[in-house]
């Protein structure tokens, strides 16, 4: 027996301006359904949520909604506030008990600070008041983003143990398949519905593009026979000739809302450019710590030319250092690493450091002026290539700072592409991607020459990918395993035991944390010192390689000859301060840790 919605729209209408983005929409969530809701980047997918909770108005259509219903939405930007974690948590009525179970769930201290999170932490505090408010219909934009893959388990959990009806806009496949049972799909300005779970959802929906593909093809041919008919009746009484020029009509504009309605194709090719050694990376020994904690304890590989390199783990495992120590960027504290021979590298930061708020798109395609840049060895216009990756023309002299998250991560897919580069390492490139994007992508990586380094957390984009995957604990502990995370998962099933953290604890209290780091038999002028080493480090390491970057443009020495020297030096006393920091430092831990021993 089928249950009444408890919130729903019905022939929902809704314009953009100019463009239609909605028109007829029906949707409805029953009380404990959980559905996945697909469309591509801009199809309306977060318009949608926001029209749901009645924070958006239609301009036609019903929104339904039973009395009392509470509804929780987690934006796929959320604005984390208040002067605590669980102050943020209980803003919205959640009592203090379950605010701080929901954070401790997605192991956050409740007492932290709301400033300085990362994209990870932010979401995370979102996600937990969401869940502890109790809502009954739970809107989720995109959760997965930032997250790794235990917080991403934790997620699965908690929706599986809730009550709620749930809506979840996500391009994580993975996930999707673990935790729906229904599709709601938002393509041609409409929603299409499946009542199964997300598994189903690709055979489901290349049947109905075929056979909307197959309708505009008939259409096409019976507006053909129609125009040859009406100019070939001139004999015909004019009644009938204005009869058929009204079917006309309608059949053009049902044609153009069909051609309206296809995709635009986003255009994605790599270039391997020049043939790189046989022996891309080999590392022995390495190993790297910071701030006391290490991070990677003598690990040793060797990557080859071809090789599909994954690199997964909880968020500040240290796979980024793992893969700026592959690289040659950051020194190991012990170990080496050789680069192999005419290796060409494009690199796309998972933090898009390089995108600055003042830089327009037209200047990130094309930091040198001019209207072209070189596309793996060719000019091309700029409003050209930006439109390959689905830009329009008037959007090329806004600020970044305007584009959504997949737009912005679309950029830096479009600037890494455009290079000849033989060795690609992409981190966290999965982040704000409609699944046609991510297929194309795929694609594009699949058929790649070159040797790729892939960090991520979307568990079925390195299963498609990964010719191998090193996992990274957190406490320095490093294993690689052929294949991709599957396989790492059944030949390692207790490898990450210490670093999960089930939902179930989150019930109980957590023991207080252990003191802090720094020991108070250091003088209070060496604990400032060792402080502020520890701080400074890392943003040395971040300006060296940002200034290393910088002096990667070819031409910025003919273009710009003060600059290059000003950058020039900047780096070479970058490099000084980073080797006096980290030598102070090493000073300071060993006299602390021959104090602790004689304590």
């Amino acid at each position: 027996m089928s249950r009444a919605p408890i919130l729903a729209l019905k022939d929902v209408r809704l314009a953009d301006g100019p463009r239609m983005l909605f028109d007829g929409v029906d949707l409805a969530l029953e009380p404990g359904v959980r559905a996945a809701l697909v469309g591509r980047n801009g199809a309306g997918k977060s318009t949608l949520l926001r029209v749901l909770t009645g924070a958006a108005e239609a301009d036609g259509g019903e929104r339904t909604i039973t009395p009392a219903t509470r509804i929780g939405l987690v934006a796929q930007e959320p604005d984390i506030t208040g002067e605590s974690l669980l102050a943020y948590a209980t803003a919205g009525g959640a009592p203090a008990h379950e605010a701080e179970a929901a954070l401790q769930a997605f192991d956050l201290d409740p007492r932290r600070g709301t400033t300085d999170l990362s994209g990870g932490e932010g979401r995370r505090a979102a996600l937990a008041r969401a869940f502890a408010e109790r809502p009954d219909v739970l809107l989720l934009d995109e959760p997965t983003n930032h997250l790794d893959i235990f917080a991403i388990e934790t997620l699965e959990a908690m929706l599986a143990a809730s009550r709620a009806a749930a809506l979840v806009v996500s391009h994580d496949r993975a996930f999707l398949a673990r935790v729906t049972q229904r599709c709601y799909w938002l393509e041609g300005r409409r929603i299409w519905r499946l009542d199964k779970g997300f598994e189903h959802f690709e055979a489901w929906s290349a049947r109905i593009a075929a056979d909307q593909a197959e309708s505009l093809r008939r259409l096409s041919k019976a507006i053909e026979r129609e125009t040859y008919t009406f100019y070939s009746s001139i004999t015909a009484r004019r009644s009938r000739n204005e009869g058929r020029a009204g079917r006309l009509a309608e059949m053009r504009q049902r044609k153009g809302e069909l051609m309206g309605d296809q995709r635009r194709s986003l255009t994605l090719a790599a270039d391997a450019g020049g043939t790189s050694g046989q022996r891309v990376v080999e590392a022995k020994g390495l190993s790297k710590a910071f701030g006391g904690r290490v991070l990677i304890d003598g690990f040793s590989t060797r990557i080859l030319r071809g090789d599909r390199l994954a690199v997964v783990g909880p968020n500040g495992a240290g796979k980024t250092t793992l893969v700026k120590l592959l690289l040659g960027e950051i020194a190991p504290d012990a170990g080496e690493v050789k680069l192999g021979t005419g290796l060409e590298i494009a690199y796309v930061d998972q933090a898009r450091a390089d995108l600055s708020a003042q830089m327009t798109l037209w200047e990130a395609l094309a930091p040198g002026g001019g209207d072209q840049l070189l596309v793996r060895g060719r000019p091309k216009h700029v409003a050209a290539y930006a439109k390959e990756f689905l830009f329009q023309e008037s959007q090329l002299r806004q600020p970044v700072t305007s584009l959504s998250g997949g737009e912005r991560n679309r950029l830096l897919l479009a600037r890494a592409l455009a290079q000849a580069a033989n060795l690609m390492v992409l981190d966290e490139p999965t982040n704000d991607l409609d699944m046609e994007t991510l297929d194309l992508l795929e694609e594009t990586l699949a058929d790649y020459e070159g040797t790729l380094i892939l960090v991520s957390h979307d568990r079925d984009f390195i299963d498609r990918l990964a010719t191998s995957t090193i996992a990274l604990d957190g406490a320095g502990h490093i294993v690689e395993t052929p294949g991709g995370w599957t396989d790492f998962a059944r030949q390692n099933p207790d490898f990450f035991d210490a670093v999960r953290a089930p939902p179930a604890a989150a019930s109980k209290p957590r023991a207080e944390p252990p003191p802090a780091r720094a020991p108070a038999k250091l003088t209070y002028k060496d604990q400032r010192r060792l402080e502020e080493l520890e701080k400074a480090m890392p943003r040395l390491s971040d300006e060296i390689v940002a200034l290393e970057a910088r002096l990667d443009d070819p031409g910025l020495y003919a273009r710009d000859r003060r600059a290059f020297d000003v950058t020039m030096h900047r780096l070479t006393t970058a490099r000084a301060d980073l080797a006096r920091a980290e030598e102070d430092w090493l000073e300071l831990e060993e006299r602390r840790e021959a104090l602790a021993r004689d304590a």
